[in-house]
């Protein structure tokens, strides 16, 4: 066992540095940089003959005159002495922005998932036990037509029959929380905060549903037709029994696997659904990075995104002996 984790640990080091490697490069070898954003916002201080000698000084001033390789390195020496740089777009640390952001995005993920799964697990398993009848075929019809939908044409919608005073103006359109409730009691916060997150929980879920329900019920269907549940079944077990003691628990090794993406999907965040609703996460954090060309901030949420999601997959691979004892970890070396 011990072997086998040292084995995956020293996997994650250089898997990491390939993917903040690329993802530096693709920043670095874009057209355009922060200087020539920052200039294009002043159009003045590149005009005459000191405009190229400022465009230099700036690039000098934020590292951008340095070859890739180089450029790199300095960021990954400070990134393993914790330190993630300063924002270009407000001179504030980038820690601190991702601290004003982190809370806002865990909130929304984690009420997100937890529906997701509560839902589509349990409506999984009850359509795999009449396979083909009407209900599982309305079932699948339905979640499949919700999980057609895109995103942010959902949101759009959502907005816009349900926020707008045209309409129903039941929701806000934008924020996590009115001005006015900062300074209200916890209760009438909360109630505020959960009244703002309707809207985007609820275009974060229903695409869900489909993909999650219907790998479950696969995963179901094949457990369900092997022959120890036959053999179970023919000793007198009840179904209901042999479903959930015995099937649900060896199609559990398939879900395993998808439970690797939820520590990643926590911190991601939804860059369009943020946007959209104006929401200030990871999500709308990386998007105004990207678009500013902030390199510290993107390499940063990169970075804390790859290391989720070689975690999770680490993770996954541990309790895939706890789901199933017939698989040994040992057996993978």
């Amino acid at each position: 066992m011990m072997k086998y984790v040292m084995k995956r640990v020293a996997l994650l080091l250089p898997t990491f540095i390939v993917i903040t490697v690329i993802t530096y490069a693709i920043i670095r070898l874009a057209p355009g940089d922060f200087t020539t954003m920052k200039a294009g916002l002043h159009g003045e201080l590149t005009r005459g003959s000191l405009g190229k000698q400022f465009l230099d000084a700036e690039r000098r001033l934020y590292g951008l005159d340095k070859p890739l390789i180089v450029g790199y390195v300095d960021w990954l020496w400070k990134f393993v002495r914790l330190d993630l740089g300063t924002s270009r777009e407000d001179g504030r640390p980038v820690a601190t922005r991702i601290a004003e952001a982190l809370p806002v995005t865990l909130l929304i993920n984690i009420i997100t998932i937890l529906i997701t799964y509560l839902v589509s697990i349990p409506l999984g398993i009850i359509t795999s036990m009449k396979p083909g009848s009407l209900f599982d075929r309305i079932v699948g019809l339905g979640l499949f037509i919700l999980y057609s939908l895109p995103h942010f044409w959902v949101a759009l919608l959502l907005l816009m029959f349900f926020s707008s005073s045209e309409y129903l103006n039941l929701f806000p359109l934008d924020g996590i929380m009115s001005d006015w409730a900062e300074n209200a009691s916890f209760f009438t916060m909360v109630v505020n905060v959960v009244w703002h997150l309707v809207l985007p929980v609820v275009t974060l879920t229903y695409g869900s549903f489909a993909f999650l329900s219907r790998y479950a019920r696969a995963n179901m269907l094949e457990v369900i037709n092997q022959q120890y549940i036959i053999t179970a079944r023919s000793k007198g077990l009840s179904f209901n029994r042999v479903v959930f003691l015995h099937a649900f628990r060896n199609s559990l090794v398939p879900l395993v696997t998808l439970a690797a993406s939820l520590l990643p999907a926590l911190l991601g965040g939804s860059v369009i659904v943020e946007k959209i609703f104006s929401i200030p996460g990871l999500g709308r954090l990386a998007f105004d990075a990207i678009f500013s060309r902030d390199i510290p901030v993107i390499m940063a949420i990169t970075s804390l995104s790859a290391l989720l999601t070689l975690a999770g997959i680490f993770i996954a691979d541990l309790l895939y002996g706890l789901v199933d004892p017939r698989i040994r970890l040992e057996a993978k070396l």
